[in-house]
């Protein structure tokens, strides 16, 4: 049986500390559901003494029915002053009502004497006191050693002392921390081995964060020493520039040091738990993100697609399904035909190599990029394009103009925007409508789909979940060409349309187009085949 390692999630503590990370109490629940159907092993729900949302969560923690996590209280030592019994962060430790109670101590002879400002000694004596205390109220104690690695670079007898301390009082396991991140992988390697050597038998885990961008080869050079148990957060989430990412750590132990962590099926939750954390977490995925993120496994080169085509090795480090990823061949300026006919083909679409439209279609997508238009990022404007080169796109209905107007009121109401449609559907129908909305897009796209949702009433479900807008020639000041994205939502589905022009509102109008037509052109695809009528490429 491989090693296994042990994950300590801190995400909804120390994760929660990330400058633009915001996690309500709903969303809190929701982490911890998520990473105990993942797999993780610990849970940290951060310090029940410091606000009432941490006290919520551990209240109402309680009467969930995790399957695989357990869930940490974290706190600091006893104050100096107080005694330990009548200490209050170790009393709202214990109020917690955890089983698992994760402490902080001071390892650092800096921190103990600039800080705490108290003898070195006394530091000690703390440290075997709390941990005493917290052990006689029958709780399993976790051990944190605050800066750590910074304490024993500076005196490494004093940092083991402090760690000895905790494990002589009963400490299940001690955890060095690189608190400030300023520390590289010999380091953590030449620290952890002697902290091995002093507490030979000692189950020992590793705490990192992510300044010298190293928080991920840090925590893995501690495992290969010899550690048992992982802190880190999802997504790296974190104070400063973040903690250890458990995104990149956990393949990265189980894929390659061949130690286990999860199951495989739970690995294959991975990138789906990354992408829930950091929509709860109210921040962008990061798509470049190891592992995980969108581009993970997107090959945009020509030759890169062609080889990936041929052998997925070729560019890939891991099979991208063990993660729960995807490879993606985007279509794009510098893709050749391999790319176009791989994303044909994921579409369900076959495409002949050497025919006219193909080239036609490749073609069309390099002019388009040119002039401004992104298709990495809108692949629902990239499949109707390929429908619609191939004459796989049904016409739904023909836009014949459009009008947004804006009228001003004064400071205590806000401008008023109007706008009117007119279209054409395939009985030959003509349909004239107006709308007013919040702002001129909104108005747009409520006329749009008010024309359109009697005869396709699928449309009354489709929502604008997101608006995106990009200057791509700024010094062409109020002239310059705008790039408009718009993610669109129905039910579970999620797509992405693009527009293009120097009017803001025609850049919008395309994407909104684009957006209506790929929802009826999925709903024939769930009803049937897409009946092939003639279409040239536009």
């Amino acid at each position: 049986m491989p090693r296994r390692i042990e994950i300590y999630d801190t995400t909804l503590r120390d994760g929660a500390q990330g400058a633009r990370v915001k996690f309500s109490a709903e969303d809190q629940l929701r982490v911890v559901k998520a990473l105990d159907n993942f797999g993780i092993q610990y849970i940290e729900g951060g310090q029940p003494g410091s606000n009432p949302k941490a006290v919520e969560l551990f209240e109402r923690a309680r009467d969930l029915d995790l399957k695989h996590a357990k869930m940490c209280a974290f706190g600091s030592t006893r104050y100096a002053k107080s005694a330990v019994e009548d200490d209050e962060n170790i009393k709202a430790l214990l109020s917690a009502g955890t089983e698992i109670v994760t402490i902080f101590a001071k390892s650092s002879i800096t921190q103990v004497t600039e800080v705490l400002r108290i003898p070195l000694d006394e530091n000690l004596l703390i440290i075997e006191e709390s941990v005493a205390y917290l052990k006689s109220q029958k709780r399993r104690v976790f051990l944190d050693g605050e800066h750590f690695f910074d304490g024993y670079f500076e005196d490494s007898s004093y940092a083991l002392a402090a760690m000895e301390a905790g494990r002589r009082a009963g400490a299940e396991i001690v955890i060095p921390c690189d608190t400030n991140g300023g520390r590289l992988p010999w380091e953590i390697a030449e620290a952890v081995r002697a902290l091995q050597k002093k507490l030979p038998g000692t189950p020992i885990g590793i705490h990192t964060h992510n300044d010298c961008g190293c928080g991920v080869a840090n925590s893995l050079q501690a495992v290969l020493e010899g550690a048992v148990q992982v802190q880190g957060t999802i997504n790296g989430y974190g104070e400063r520039t973040g903690n250890a990412n458990l995104c990149t750590i956990i393949p990265a132990i189980q894929l390659k040091m061949g130690l286990e962590v999860v199951t495989p099926d739970q690995l294959r939750g991975l990138t789906h738990l990354s992408n829930l954390v950091a929509e709860l977490a109210n921040i962008n995925p990061r798509e470049f993100d190891a592992f995980v993120g969108r581009d993970s496994f997107t090959h945009k080169g020509g030759m890169h697609a062609d080889a990936v085509r041929k052998l997925k090795s070729s560019y890939e480090h891991i099979d991208p399904s063990l993660v729960g990823n995807l490879t993606t061949i985007p279509v794009s300026e510098v893709s050749g035909r391999s790319s176009l006919l791989q994303k044909a083909e994921e579409l369900g679409i076959t495409l002949d190599r050497d025919r006219p439209e193909t080239r036609a279609i490749l073609q069309k997508v390099k002019d388009l990029e040119s002039q401004g238009y992104e298709f990495e990022g809108a692949d629902a404007s990239l499949e109707l394009l390929i429908r619609r080169g191939t004459g796989a796109c049904p016409k739904f209905f023909t836009l014949d103009g459009f009008h947004v107007s804006i009228t001003g009121r004064d400071a205590d109401h806000p401008p008023l925007s109007e706008a009117t449609v007119k279209l054409f559907l395939p009985d030959g129908r003509r349909i004239h409508t107006a709308a007013e909305g919040h702002g001129p897009v909104d108005a747009l796209d409520k006329a749009l789909r008010k024309s359109l949702e009697e005869t396709y009433p699928e449309l009354k479900h489709l929502v604008l979940e997101d608006y995106k807008v990009r200057i791509l020639d700024s010094q062409s000041a109020t002239r310059a060409k705008t790039r408009v994205l718009i993610e669109s939502r129905s039910g579970a589905d999620t797509w992405y349309t693009v527009g293009v022009s120097e009017n803001i509102i025609a850049a919008s109008c395309e994407a909104l187009v684009d957006s209506i037509e790929y929802l009826l052109v999925q709903s024939q695809v769930a009803k049937s085949a897409v009946p092939r009528v003639a279409s040239p490429v536009h």
